[in-house]
C-alpha cells in the first residue's frame, strides 16, 4: 500500500507516538506496512512548520531531522509532480499532486474542512489517521 502523511500527521505522530499519528509513522518506521511517498516541496513544509515557538518546545531537538533523513533514506520521494488545482486551500494542492503522481492508495490528513472533505482524489482515498491505521491492519473504520 502506497500512502502520503499530511504534514499535521507527521507532526501530530512525532509529538505524541502513543496516538494513531504515531501508530502510523511506527507502521513505517518499524513494521514497514506501506511506502511512504512524499517530496522536498513537503519536507520543505515540515521544516518550517516544526520552526514555529509552540511546536519547537513540544518536539524533542533532532527528531524531525532524524526523520526527514528516514524518509530521505527509506521514503518514496517524487519530483516533477503534476500541477494541481483542486483544494479549496491551494496550500494543499502539493499533497494532491504527490498523490497524483505516486499514485497514492491513501492520503492520510486531520485537514477536515479542506482535505478530507474532498474524500478522493483520482485513484487515491483521503482518510483520517484513525481510517488509515485500520485499513492497515485489516480492518474498517
Amino acid at each position: 500500500m502506497r500512502l502520503i502523511l499530511d504534514t499535521d500527521i507527521i507532526v501530530s505522530g512525532l509529538i505524541s507516538p502513543s496516538g494513531p499519528p504515531g501508530h502510523l509513522l511506527d507502521l513505517w518506521d518499524e513494521d514497514q506496512r506501506y511506502t511512504l511517498i512524499s517530496a522536498e516541496a513537503q519536507i520543505a513544509e515540515l521544516m518550517r512548520v516544526v520552526d514555529f515557538p509552540k511546536l519547537r518546545t513540544r518536539l524533542r531537538p533532532g527528531l524531525v531531522h532524524d526523520w526527514v533523513f528516514t524518509l530521505r533514506r527509506f521514503g518514496l520521494l517524487l519530483h516533477d509532480l503534476p500541477t494541481v488545482n483542486v483544494s479549496p486551500d491551494p496550500n494543499d494542492n502539493f499533497l494532491l499532486a504527490i498523490a497524483q503522481a505516486g499514485r497514492a492508495d491513501l492520503l492520510v490528513t486531520g485537514d477536515k474542512r479542506d482535505l478530507l472533505a474532498l474524500k478522493s482524489h483520482g485513484g487515491t482515498a483521503i482518510v483520517s489517521a484513525h481510517e488509515a491505521v485500520a485499513r492497515l491492519q485489516g480492518g474498517t473504520a
